[in-house]
């Protein structure tokens, strides 16, 4: 009780400390996480454990200048405020940036499962893939997270909110001689995991592979499947941020209202969609659903509160921080890329010669657009069909130019992470591989 008491009351201890302390302002930023993961090698059980992590970050200004400390496990308060002082010499003075508010807690999303179904998914999903392939080796992993996040200011703001999320991956090593293939899929939801669709995504790939054929090379058409979709949108989404557009690195800082994409791409933010949720953001402003791009047109960039003070038009609820001991700087949280209208079967049967991409090896494109992938597991589409997997085969061109020739979006969205996103078709991409 005592160590929970501390925890609880640490927020107000740290803002009275820091007034103390000659701080006009402060903020303190609370996050917590317990992680039950389950995990399977070579077909069995290979061990359970439980993880928590717990941390504290205070922001503070003293005479304008801003100083961040930051600390993870038991917390000495008047050690933290003293690091955080100090640390604020050595930065320059700076306009503060907080939000007013009250005292509340959002209703706790999500519901938690036993480690025992989680086993016992585990066991489902990989009994039907040796049902049907009983040579292939199979590695699962099934967690329970918990992420509960407070955040109190000096201006009476008093945030806090628990998510709970389940996730799971399942991979399949399959060696035939001389040839080797790993394919693997997950899952992040709500409430509930399905193996069975899991694993029937795993065996759908493995007949999918059960061949070899060479690649189509050339300006062929290149078919990002669900799972590797989210290549492409890294790139939308660093230009899309408000903090590029004032550096001048964004392609796209002074096209609002113009046409950047193909009018087949909407792409917009929900915070209360899918398998997470975020009633605020790191700076204690409220998260809201956003248009950013809409049938191809650039409506909005996404800002938090200095940012969105130097562009003039505030802040969009987007201040997040890459890490406790980072400031919070805009950043997305659940971006949607609305399905089209066709099955991904549908897009296959359109398509004469072309190439599928389901799994990458290597980094992808950065804000210039430009990239070049390596097909980690690929497939060849011959005559609106899938022939095989093809190997040694590399994808490259730029984002920015592909996305104006999208050529279609299938309905089978699904979350990768916080981005949900369907298959995406394009053209004007190069495809090389060995022949």
């Amino acid at each position: 009780m005592g160590a929970e008491a501390n925890w609880n009351t640490l927020p107000e201890q740290l803002l009275d400390l820091a007034k103390q302390a000659g701080a006009e302002a402060a903020e303190v930023f609370q996050s917590s996480s317990s992680a039950q993961p389950v995990f399977f090698e070579a077909n069995r059980l290979k061990q359970l454990e439980r993880n928590q992590l717990a941390g504290t970050a205070l922001r503070l200004w003293r005479e304008g200048r801003p100083g961040i400390a930051v600390a993870h496990g038991p917390i000495a308060p008047q050690a933290l405020v003293d690091k955080a002082i100090a640390i604020s010499y050595l930065n320059e003075p700076e306009a503060i940036e907080l939000q007013e508010g009250t005292a509340q807690h959002f209703p706790d999303v999500g519901r938690g499962v036993s480690v025992s179904q989680m086993i016992d998914w585990g066991k489902a999903a990989i009994a039907l893939i040796r049902e049907a392939y009983p040579e292939v080796i199979c590695e699962a992993e099934f967690e329970c997270d918990v992420e509960t996040t407070r955040f109190v200011n000096s201006l009476g703001l008093d945030y806090g909110y628990s998510d709970t999320t389940l996730s799971s991956y399942l991979g399949v090593e399959w060696v035939r001689g001389d040839d080797f293939l790993s394919v693997g899929d997950g899952q992040v939801r709500r409430d509930t995991l399905s193996p069975e669709a899991l694993a029937q995504q795993i065996l759908k790939r493995l007949a999918w592979a059960e061949s070899n054929v060479e690649p189509a090379v050339g300006r062929v058409p290149v078919l990002f499947t669900a799972k590797a979709a989210d290549t492409l949108w890294g790139t939308v989404q660093a230009a899309l941020s408000g903090k590029r557009v004032l550096e001048g690195s964004s392609p796209w800082s002074d096209r609002l209202g113009e046409q950047v994409t193909s009018s087949a791409l909407t792409l917009y933010q929900d915070p209360d969609t899918g398998p997470f949720s975020c009633p605020f953001d790191d700076e204690g402003s409220p998260t809201q659903k956003l248009v950013f791009i809409e049938q191809g047109l650039l409506r909005l960039f996404y800002t938090d509160r200095t940012t969105g003070k130097e562009l003039g038009g505030g802040s969009t609820g987007n201040g997040f921080r890459p890490g406790l001991e980072s400031a919070p700087t805009p950043g997305l949280f659940n971006t949607l890329i609305q399905p089209g209208e066709l099955t991904f079967e549908q897009l296959l049967h359109q398509l004469d010669d072309a190439i599928v991409v389901d799994q990458i090896l290597g980094e992808t494109a950065g804000i210039s657009g430009d990239f070049s992938i390596n097909v980690d597991l690929g497939y060849r589409v011959s005559h609106g069909e899938i022939g095989g997997r093809v190997k040694d085969t590399m994808v490259s061109g730029n984002v920015y130019t592909a996305l104006m020739h999208l050529q279609s979006l299938a309905r089978d969205a699904d979350w990768n992470g916080a981005c949900f996103t369907p298959s995406v078709l394009l053209e004007g991409l190069s495809v090389t591989g060995a022949r």
